[in-house]
Order: C-alpha cells, then sequence, then structure tokens
C-alpha cells in the first residue's frame, strides 16, 4: 500500500505517467515511420511534461519555480532541436507549446479549457499534431485522423470522472454518460478503421486491439470510480500500441 501511494504521489500526480504514455503514443508512430531518434523522443518527453506541470500548478504556491522549470525545459528543447534537428523543427514545436499555453493560462482571460465540448478535441488535436506532424519531415494525415480521433476519445472518461465538479459544460453533462460513452466508442472504432488502411499491418494490429482494449475502459467509466482507474487506466491505454507491438515482434 505504501508502494501504491508514492508511485501515485510521485508518477501519477507528478504529471510524469501521463508525459510517458503521450511519449510512448509517438514513439509507436515514429517506430511506424523508421524515425525512431533518440534526442526526439526526449523532446516530447519534456514537452509534454513541461506542459502538463504549467497547466495543473498554476493556483499552486510553488508555481513560480514551476515557470522556471518550464523556462529551463524550453532552453533545453530549443537547444536539443538545433542541435539534432532544424530550424523548421523549432517553428513546428513553438507552434505546439503555443497551443499548450492557449489551452489553459492564467494570463488569458479566456482559455480554450473555458469553451464548453471544445477540450476533447483540442487535446486530441494537439496530441495528434505531435504524432503527425512535430515528429516528421512531412505532416502525414493519416496519422493524425487516427491520433486525434484516439487521443480525443481517452479525454472522454476524464469528463466522466469530473463531471460533478467541471464548471464547463461538458459531453456527459450535455448529453449524459451513458450517450458520452457512446461517442467515446465510435471515434475509437472510427480510429481502429482509418488505422487498417492508414499503417502498415503489424502496426495497425496492435493499434485495432488497443481501441478494442480502450472500449473497455470506456465502457466500465464512472464518475464513482476511484481516480486511479481513470489517472493510471485510462491513462495508460496512450502506451499499448507500443507495448503490444513490442510484444508481436519479440514473443
Amino acid at each position: 500500500m505504501q508502494f501504491l501511494n508514492l508511485a501515485k504521489k510521485y508518477i501519477i500526480n507528478s504529471q510524469l505517467y501521463v508525459s510517458l504514455t503521450g511519449t510512448a503514443l509517438a514513439v509507436f508512430f515514429m517506430l511506424e515511420q523508421n524515425l525512431l531518434r533518440w534526442p526526439t523522443v526526449l523532446l516530447i518527453f519534456i514537452t509534454y511534461f513541461s506542459g502538463y506541470l504549467y497547466t495543473k500548478y498554476q493556483k499552486h504556491r510553488h508555481f513560480s519555480k514551476i515557470l522556471v522549470f518550464n523556462v529551463i525545459c524550453g532552453v533545453l528543447s530549443g537547444a536539443l532541436i538545433l542541435l539534432n534537428h532544424n530550424e523548421v523543427r523549432l517553428l513546428k514545436w513553438l507552434c505546439i507549446v503555443a497551443l499548450g499555453l492557449l489551452y489553459n493560462s492564467f494570463f488569458l482571460e479566456n482559455y480554450i479549457r473555458k469553451i464548453p465540448l471544445l477540450k476533447v478535441f483540442y487535446v486530441g488535436f494537439t496530441w495528434a499534431l505531435v504524432n503527425s506532424w512535430l515528429i516528421l519531415p512531412d505532416f502525414h494525415p493519416g496519422i493524425f485522423t487516427v491520433s486525434l480521433l484516439f487521443v480525443s476519445a481517452l479525454v472522454l472518461p476524464f469528463d466522466i470522472r469530473d463531471m460533478n465538479h467541471d464548471d464547463v459544460v461538458t459531453f456527459p453533462r450535455l448529453i449524459g454518460v451513458q450517450k458520452t460513452k457512446y461517442l467515446a466508442c465510435l471515434m475509437l472504432t472510427a480510429s481502429a478503421l482509418i488505422s487498417i488502411f492508414t499503417l502498415p499491418r503489424e502496426f495497425a494490429a496492435a493499434f485495432v486491439i488497443t481501441n478494442i482494449l480502450t472500449m473497455i475502459f470506456v465502457y466500465f467509466s464512472e464518475n464513482t470510480n476511484k481516480d486511479a482507474y481513470f489517472s493510471f487506466g485510462v491513462e495508460s491505454c496512450s502506451a499499448l500500441p507500443l507495448l503490444i507491438t513490442i510484444l508481436m515482434k519479440y514473443f
């Protein structure tokens, strides 16, 4: 029990876990494109980790320290890009950072997270740009579409979890929990079908299996579930494509 409490405090609540799973999803598409480079992997992780820390701790008493950490991460990310890539990659990265700031920033009177129903697709859109644009030489519409649908569907269970606490209109509050689950499963089904026609067979198989397992998590999502169900269980779905691909290759 002590181990679980420490894991929740230092891995899940610290935003480390979501950053790792988001990076794992990007690595899956990098492998599919045969473009795996460790400086890029590190760049993606730093970007996700610093971004999620910034979003979560804006009203925390230590937010000034988080800002300093964000600046250090920004400098390190810029150095990684310029040393290992080019100026075009830097511009792409800056665009994605700007999208993150627009999502939730204390200095904006109206930010994206306050707009009803948009949060789901905005998070999916940002992750999709990382997977289909930032890490690739050219924009890949197939990877963008499957990422957008998959990640947007993953956000919906969190809206179910927070439906009694959100101060904006979300899909569970607007159409109910059950219809929200149907919407998530519809997006997952579409993502799986598109992946069959977009990705090579072994990667498509891993992604289809991931979507099926994710539907199970969606089906059992209730706002009475423990937080670990969402912050560990549902969050882990982002890492499943990479994990399944590795298992299929070596076992």
